[in-house]
């Protein structure tokens, strides 16, 4: 009996631990992701709705909405499934907080017994005839041992109604301390159900005021449709150039213009670039990706798709682009009516740096990761600092969000 009791005891507390660890470990990376999108908005109001004497036009507000929307959508999911997992751990602390009375006033009753037991044959005399009303020695040394077994497990019963009575006591905290996060949670939530409520009646008044002016804000996007092709064109364009030119420096026969033929150096250096695949620092040092990789719908004319061959970054003003990796400048790019970029060789892979207002570096010279290549350009009407940065391998678009660390 005192045997079962012990190993279900034992047996709860190896099973309350690794449930708690498991919940532990799944409530902490679901906190840190909580963190993590609470910051993203703060960037996002900070970077995207600067307050400006004039607000930019109608479209950008609508874009930065959107985004702010789509995050805010992500952090309402993510602290309900830590309210969820809360409401487990709470039930679960229930069954165990239960389970565990139940067992201490077995073990509490049982000890009564002995210790009553204990005072029927407490006197030193009933011990010396239990012992020498042996019939031989080794009799004798047999009841001995069970006289000190039977102190020793009396001992052991009083050791462990103070163990089960502290964790008893640890989880009642635990419970009582859950209760009060799921109620900060709950808090929380509400909180952001209702800015979340608030941002789509805004959206709804843009597009309210959009439609009343349907013909111009068509126009607008099909002019920045345009003006991001004549960018990815331009990019391109000077790919293929200075794949022409690479193959030629090294000495190739070949005039192929979308692969690189790459020397033992350059083949080093891709290699190490390809390795760090996922791990590549950001472009600028802080800010928040507004404009994904691929193709995504008009925020305005959600039937209308537009395709990204690289990420916008919104940061601060005054922010310096910088390489994701060590390289050589192999363009300049200077679009007509536009801002400046620029083109970085990494063996057979290829980053472009877009929408800057100055330059620190020129063609031809060697960068490391984290060299300074220009000043980001600010939007002096609606105050919006925002690089546009590209990734290539040869002549082939690739996603830079699954190249750069949590872009």
């Amino acid at each position: 009996m005192l045997y079962k009791l012990r190993y279900s005891v034992l047996l709860l507390m190896m099973v309350t631990t690794m449930a708690c660890f498991g919940q532990t470990s799944e409530q902490k990376a679901l906190e840190e992701k909580r963190e993590q999108l609470q910051s993203e908005i703060r960037d996002i109001n900070r970077l995207l709705f600067a307050e400006k004497k004039e607000k930019g036009n109608v479209l950008d507000q609508m874009e930065a909405l959107d985004t702010k929307i789509t995050v805010r959508q992500q952090l309402i999911r993510v602290t309900n499934q830590q309210s969820n997992l809360l409401n487990r751990q709470i039930n679960t602390n229930i069954r165990n907080i239960s389970k565990l009375k139940s067992e201490l006033q077995e073990i509490k009753e049982e000890y009564a017994k002995m210790i009553q037991k204990s005072y029927q044959n407490k006197s030193k005399q009933n011990r010396l005839m239990f012992l020498l009303s042996s019939e031989s020695f080794f009799q004798a040394f047999k009841r001995l041992q069970y006289m000190k077994q039977y102190t020793d497990y009396r001992k052991e019963q009083g050791t462990q109604i103070i163990a089960k009575t502290d964790e008893l006591s640890r989880l009642n905290s635990d419970l009582n301390e859950e209760r009060k996060v799921k109620e900060v949670l709950l808090s929380q939530n509400k909180k952001a159900k209702n800015q979340l409520f608030s941002e789509i009646q805004t959206q709804k008044a843009l597009l309210g005021t959009i439609r009343k002016n349907e013909g111009k804000y068509a126009s607008a996007i099909d002019t920045k449709k345009k003006e991001a092709r004549k960018i990815d064109q331009q990019i391109e364009s000077l790919i293929r150039s200075a794949i022409a030119a690479s193959n030629k420096k090294s000495g190739s026969t070949t005039k192929s213009t979308s692969k690189f033929v790459l020397t033992p150096e350059a083949t080093i250096v891709a290699n190490n670039f390809s390795a760090n695949k996922g791990k590549l620092i950001w472009p600028v040092e802080k800010g928040i990706k507004s404009q994904g990789f691929g193709i995504y719908s008009d925020p305005v004319y959600p039937g209308i798709k537009h395709q990204s061959n690289g990420v916008i970054i919104a940061t601060d003003a005054g922010s310096k682009a910088r390489a994701i990796f060590e390289g050589e400048v192999i363009a300049i790019l200077a679009v007509p009516g536009g801002n400046k970029g620029v083109q970085i060789k990494h063996g057979n892979f290829i980053s472009t740096y877009y929408n800057l207002s100055d330059l620190t570096v020129k063609k031809g010279d060697r960068v490391s990761s984290k060299d300074e290549l220009g000043t980001v350009f600010t939007n002096q009407t609606n105050g919006q600092t925002r690089l546009k940065f590209y990734l290539y391998q040869d002549t082939s678009r690739l996603n830079p969000e699954e190249w750069v660390y949590r872009l």
